[in-house]
């Protein structure tokens, strides 16, 4: 029996591809081999990368002066990366909304002036700060903020005013569950593991002219020229956890693209937070006006009456629940692929061990 998987990453897989790519799994299009066992230099893959490329620019609508690549790494090594690639006049600006968010901004601080503006730390990172163009140096190269911070459960719901400074935004919780519009950004950067597929891969969108900025001490597989030019084939790229994210961009494509799976993550997250909201057990701490649409924190009112809840959940096939280490209490993780009925069940259990334990 198949459990309701609320991990926070890897997450939940929607069942309709897991079972599209089972039944290619050992011979992918009559090729006669898994997509796991060919060259990335074959005719056969060069298709699923180019059609992946190309079913991401037309969910994202991702402008022509922009391109896309796939690398491995995961988003942590963007962290690195961004500072290496986005380099004019040696310094960042730094928007610290939570854990990722704080780690970026220090490895960015090895290798260029990187600055923190605004910080949400003070409150345990429990709101979004509100800056303005008069925050950000003028003479930055970057703008650097996390859409979602999955671990605290935030969301920017505003794009800062940046004027002539690039935004870059690491979108990995949060990539195509809601529209926006790549323009207003730089360069996007986003880990598979939440919206896009298995783990493997991460996706990079960057404005063409940010792409002539790296720093002379740049390596070439940081370098994001290197994957755009090669167009995500200068070594051997995660091809299976590329194929896998092809494919779920076609299931996205076929339910109605970004602007449906938008709106389905709205209600869901409304229900569940509504719940909580009038609930006498259990508490939401995040500022309503920044909260997450992909990651639910709550909490009971005792570490004691958290775990009882966890262990009972997961016998009702509600599992994964469990919050960050860093932070406790619990969390849903709702990302695409968390179908209605998995948040309408785990409410359901919540008013039953809130009747049962009150």
């Amino acid at each position: 029996m198949r459990v309701y998987n609320f991990s926070a990453g890897p997450p939940a897989l929607p069942e309709e591809v897991l079972k599209r790519v089972q039944s290619k799994l050992l011979n992918y299009e009559n090729n006669g081999m898994s997509v796991m066992e060919m060259s990335h230099r074959s005719k056969e893959y060069e298709a699923i990368n180019d059609e992946a490329e190309a079913l991401l620019r037309e969910l994202m609508n991702v402008p022509a002066n922009y391109s896309i690549a796939f690398v491995q790494g995961g988003a942590t090594t963007q962290f690195e990366s961004v500072p290496l690639n986005i380099y004019k006049n040696g310094k960042a600006d730094y928007v610290v909304t939570g854990i990722w968010a704080e780690k970026a901004f220090k490895e960015a601080d090895k290798f260029t002036d990187a600055k923190c503006i605004a910080s949400s730390k003070e409150k345990a990172f429990s709101f979004i700060p509100k800056i303005t163009k008069n925050d950000i140096r003028p003479d930055a190269d970057y703008l650097h903020i996390c859409h979602n911070n999955t671990i605290v459960g935030t969301r920017f719901n505003y794009i800062p005013s940046s004027g002539n400074v690039p935004i870059v935004n690491d979108m990995s919780s949060s990539i195509l569950s809601e529209e926006i519009n790549v323009a207003d950004y730089g360069m996007i950067y986003a880990g598979a593991q939440k919206n896009i597929g298995p783990s493997g891969a991460t996706v990079l969108i960057i404005r063409n002219d940010l792409l002539e900025m790296s720093q002379k001490i740049c390596p070439s597989m940081l370098k994001w020229k290197s994957h755009t030019d090669a167009k995500s084939i200068f070594h051997t790229p995660p091809t299976f956890s590329i194929y896998f994210s092809m494919e779920i961009f076609r299931w996205l494509k076929e339910i109605g693209g970004v602007k449906a799976i938008e709106k389905i993550n709205i209600d869901k997250a409304k229900m569940l937070y509504d719940h909580i909201d009038n609930s006498k057990l259990f508490a939401n701490n995040v500022a309503k006006e920044d909260r997450s649409l992909m990651n639910v924190p709550f909490v009971s009112p005792s570490k004691e009456m958290d775990a009882k809840f966890l262990a009972e959940a997961k016998k009702a096939g509600l599992v994964t629940l469990a919050g960050h280490n860093l932070v406790g209490g619990m969390r849903a993780s709702i990302y695409n692929a968390m179908p209605v009925a998995g948040v309408k069940a785990l409410i359901e259990f919540m008013k039953k061990f809130e009747k049962e334990n009150s």
